[in-house]
């Protein structure tokens, strides 16, 4: 089968498409046909060795949907043509916190394509807990580039306990995380308002139910003050836009955060932390039954999952190169004839 593999950390120009054996299912696993997969900037990162594979050559993409096309020894429940999305979020499935699908947590948590082979390929193996019945109707390209960005932003949410009718800033909107964030808030009965140093990533997302949206290169976080304040601040970009961000907060508001493209560094102003009463959260991916949740909200078209561009298989590199730019309004999908 081919596959797209790292052979070097040395940029979108690192992926080579080659042919690789076809993977077997052992117990309690199913091998997927994937008929689409979807594109993260985790994918950019590993191929710039941020963090480095384990080893070279290595298949990255962490989202994809497909066709069970072999199942392993003692599994039940799952049956050949059936239709499943791939949740990319692995663990260990046996210690304390996997048992409380607290995997985040676990000692052996990972993501496909980053600590495990990954979905740019024509066949996966996953363990069924990883393999969700797919929803009737719902296209491959939308099925197969959700979920990465979708759990990721629904566990920000989660964890920094949005109520209907709050309002939430989203930082930096047009990426897959930002976009679904925005889309979940909505969905979840909240007001939304985003930034961009795009107006036309503005208008897309007002276009899509948010409330305003500023210059993430502006003062944003004394012009959401000036309406009241966010009660959540959604940040995955990190240094450029964190004091910002806390700027823009109520006073005990919460900022979560769950990337930093802008930076690893930051130097903060502890006072404005500790006199506002504001909430850091740090969180990454999510657990299975976010996962679920999350898949659930897009089903029944209470949240959107937009995929601004599709391309084929055979064209990652130009897909990646469009994702890298930042020109997309929502995902980025590859997808494969069965």
């Amino acid at each position: 089968m081919r596959a797209w593999q790292l052979t070097a950390t040395d940029g979108i120009d690192s992926y080579q498409l080659a042919d690789v054996p076809e993977p077997d299912p052992g117990p309690g696993q199913v091998r997927v046909d994937i008929r689409a997969s979807g594109l993260n900037h985790l994918d950019l990162w590993v191929a710039l060795g941020l963090p480095a594979p384990k080893s070279l050559p290595h298949t990255t993409g962490a989202d994809a949907a497909g066709v069970v096309d072999a199942i392993g020894e003692g599994v039940s429940g799952f049956a050949i043509g059936d239709e499943v999305i791939i949740d990319p979020s692995m663990s260990c499935g046996h210690c304390e916190h996997c048992l409380r699908d607290e995997i985040v947590y676990c000692s052996e948590f990972g993501i496909l394509g980053e600590h495990h082979s990954g979905t740019f390929s024509e066949k996966i193996v996953v363990p069924t807990i990883n393999a969700i019945p797919k929803p009737r109707g719902m296209s491959w390209e939308v099925a197969g580039s959700f979920g990465l960005a979708a759990v990721t932003a629904l566990r920000m949410l989660e964890r920094a306990r949005l109520e209907e009718g709050e309002t939430v800033l989203v930082v930096g909107v047009g990426g897959g995380v930002s976009a679904s964030a925005m889309s979940l808030t909505m969905a979840l009965g909240a007001q939304v308002y985003v930034t961009s140093r795009s107006p036309v990533k503005i208008e897309w997302a007002m276009e899509q139910g948010a409330r305003g949206g500023f210059d993430s290169a502006d003062q944003f976080g004394k012009e959401m003050t000036a309406l009241g304040g966010a009660d959540i601040v959604i940040d995955n970009v990190g240094p450029a836009t964190l004091g910002q961000s806390m700027r823009a907060a109520k006073r005990g508001g919460r900022i979560a955060i769950c990337g930093s493209t802008s930076g690893p560094k930051w130097e903060m102003t502890v006072p404005a932390l500790f006199f506002r009463q504001l909430e850091l959260i740090g969180s990454s991916m999510g657990n299975h039954a976010q996962f679920a949740r999350a898949l659930n909200l897009i089903r029944l078209g209470k949240a959107k999952a937009p995929v601004s561009h599709v391309f084929d298989f055979a064209e990652l590199p130009d897909a990646l190169r469009v994702l890298e730019s930042g020109e997309q309004t929502g995902n980025v999908a590859l997808t494969q004839t069965g």
